[in-house]
């Protein structure tokens, strides 16, 4: 998908000045930025749904719950 950006044309030369100086273009540095953006939004959300069930279990294991340090590391066979 392409997209249009508005920017002054000073700044867009220094951008693209200090990209060649990274050995890599403004367009490239700016995807990069928005992958990096994207990757956040997700951690975000992981993480906030992570405080959601700590808050709804308040930190608790369900009753009857044993921790078995055997079973935790059982490693998986592949069928």
């Amino acid at each position: 998908m392409n997209i249009t950006l508005s920017a002054d044309e000073e700044l867009v030369k220094k951008a693209r000045e200090y990209a060649a100086r990274q050995g890599t273009s403004l367009n490239r540095m700016i995807r990069e930025y928005m992958e990096q953006l994207a990757s956040i939004s997700a951690a975000d959300e992981i993480a906030e749904e992570f405080a959601m069930l700590a808050r709804q279990e308040g930190g608790a294991s369900p009753d009857g719950f044993v921790f078995d340090r055997e079973a935790a590391h059982k490693r998986k066979t592949i069928a």
